[in-house]
């Protein structure tokens, strides 16, 4: 009997869905040579008059379970009056990447990793990324280092920036620390080993919380969700856990640390504005018999999300996916001394921006150079229009990136879906949009277009659906309402 669903190269796929998408998956010759002149004339590893010495601080990272492109790195001390002092080390990928090099010219224009379920597609050679600028275990690593104190209330009460010689000597994963943490499994072999990193990533998980606590204090808000993951090759889905709430925490932190230090220079934000559709947000909460404010206000949202988080776990996911929709993307702008920022609403943070990834986002080499420059007394590297330009290049890229892992999210359902034709499923509307209404099945989370039906429909609604067509090669799944 012949094969009803005819075999389809998806890896193949992913690299003609990130060239359609206005990416360059292959690094150009260029790249090559400077990567043959790194090896012959490598950055000297060392400290010196301008660069510290942490290597004997206790550091580790916390990452996912296969991950080689290490960013950060973390330590925390107890002060004697009871506040704690982090350090975040950053990869100091710029030492290895000037401005204007050839991979810093294939960075700038890509700006992102890619991450396309089947296969990522990295914004700087694996060997650099997976190498010489990630923060390894038992190497010694320039590093750019984010200090701030927190004190019982969660509260960031001073800070520092500094370059430094860091050693990762703990190399972690969220899954199995995430688990010990939480009381939910035995501590991980190296955890086990070390009654001393025990007690240090205790203190870790006890600082992050505080500072989680005062950010939804402040109206950060609680969302969830549970959409279909891609297929990640040589690595796993990650649950968020203890493990990823610290490393979550302490980059908030560590990013608004570096946005209040740029202020008296012009830097990249990280912002995301209000709400444009805060008024169907104001009508979903009504659905619930929630009354908000007619101004958009996180503090009183993210009161609602935790009543209904508590009211209804199952379907939290649908209705925080609802939320995330209708509040928008973030995006990157420039910031001039004086100018007054947008802020993050979904963070509840003013002043924010992106710093602590280096190896997989170029806005976070930018700021590093910014901030390197600074530390250094040398002039300003970028002028205002140059990163107005890398400002929209970055906000169009990352749209692109999130739209190529949504394309292949929705070919991996299709692979899944295929032989379901014809079922029906309860659904929520998660867009409306141009070209057409968009639908999430609840069980299992396949997103797909609402082929018929959708009349007088909008994001949050609830519906049952048939599955009446799915296409692999393109990535389409179709309902009708049922």
């Amino acid at each position: 009997m012949p094969n009803a669903h005819p075999h389809i190269d998806l890896q193949a796929v992913a690299k003609e869905v990130v060239r359609q998408r206005g990416f360059e998956p292959d690094f150009p010759p260029e790249v090559q040579q400077q990567l043959t002149n790194l090896r012959a004339h490598p950055p000297q590893i060392a400290a010196g008059k301008n660069v510290g010495d942490l290597r004997n601080l206790f550091w580790s990272s916390i990452d996912n379970d296969t991950s080689r492109d290490l960013d950060q790195i973390e330590v925390a001390e107890r002060q004697p009056n009871g506040d704690v002092k982090v350090l975040i080390g950053i990869a100091d990928v710029d030492a290895f990447v000037p401005k204007h090099t050839p991979i810093d010219q294939h960075a700038a224009r890509e700006t992102t990793t890619v991450y396309a379920g089947v296969r990522n597609f990295p914004m700087l050679p694996e060997e650099l990324s997976a190498g010489k600028t990630s923060l390894l275990e038992n190497q010694d690593c320039l590093s750019v280092v984010v200090e701030f104190v927190v004190d019982a209330g969660g509260h960031v009460t001073s800070s520092n920036v500094y370059r430094a010689l860091v050693r990762n000597h703990f190399q972690l994963q969220y899954n199995s620390v995430g688990a010990w943490l939480e009381g939910a499994a035995a501590a991980p072999a190296k955890v086990a080993a070390s009654t001393d990193l025990q007690s240090q990533l205790h203190l870790q998980d006890e600082v992050a919380q505080k500072l989680k606590s005062q950010r939804f204090e402040n109206g950060a808000l609680t969302l969830q969700t549970d959409e279909l993951r891609p297929l990640i090759l040589n690595d796993q889905v990650v649950d968020k856990n203890h493990a990823t709430e610290l490393i979550e925490d302490f980059m908030i932190a560590a990013n608004g640390v570096v946005a209040r230090m740029l202020e008296k220079v012009s830097s990249l934000r990280r912002i995301v504005k209000q709400p444009e559709r805060w008024d169907r947000i104001v009508q979903l909460a009504a659905t619930y018999g929630e009354k908000l404010s007619q101004d958009p206000d996180s503090k009183s949202l993210n009161d609602f999300l935790l009543k209904r988080k508590a009211a209804d776990p199952d379907h939290f996911a649908d209705l925080s996916l609802g939320v995330i929709k209708l509040i928008g993307p973030g995006e990157y702008v420039l910031e001039r001394p004086g100018d007054s920022s947008s802020g993050h609403f979904g963070l509840a943070v003013q002043d924010y921006t992106h710093s602590t990834a280096p190896n997989r986002r170029f806005p976070d080499i930018v700021t590093q150079r910014l901030i390197k420059a600074m530390l250094a007394g040398q002039p300003h590297p970028y002028s205002d229009a140059e990163l107005t330009a890398i400002a929209a290049n970055c906000t169009q890229k990352e749209d692109a990136a999130r739209k190529v892992e949504r394309e292949m999210s929705k070919r991996l359902a299709a692979v899944a879906m295929q032989n379901r034709i014809g079922a029906t499923f309860d659904a929520i509307v998660t867009g409306v949009t141009g070209h057409g209404t968009f639908v999430r099945a609840l069980q299992p989370r396949v997103e797909g277009l609402l082929a018929q039906g959708a009349q007088g429909l909008d994001v949050g609604d609830k519906l049952k659906v048939k599955l009446i067509r799915t296409d692999v090669q393109h990535g389409f799944i179709d309902f009708v309402r049922a």
